[in-house]
């Protein structure tokens, strides 16, 4: 099965519950938020960490097992697929 698609939203319009449900409605999926600083930086840093440890074959998936989980934030709006 594929897995549903998810949003996960950082920076300063996550704390905006109004553009978190647009998007969330807009692409049918759920909005998922990190309560971390400078999170808009935590890509990139997980990205330059999976490139230090690539000689010994670690996955991306495990590297960004230790980062904080994203909360849920909003869900699609039933019918909102619709329009």
């Amino acid at each position: 099965a594929v897995p549903r698609t998810r949003i996960l939203a950082t920076g300063g319009a996550s704390y905006n519950k109004k553009i978190l449900q647009v998007l969330s409605d807009v692409f049918n999926a759920p909005v998922f938020t990190i309560d971390t600083a400078n999170s808009a930086c935590l890509g990139s840093a997980y990205r330059a960490i999976h490139g230090l440890v690539a000689e010994r074959n670690v996955s991306l998936a495990d590297v960004v097992k230790l980062a904080p989980e994203p909360r849920l934030a909003v869900t699609p709006t039933p019918g909102a697929e619709e329009v």
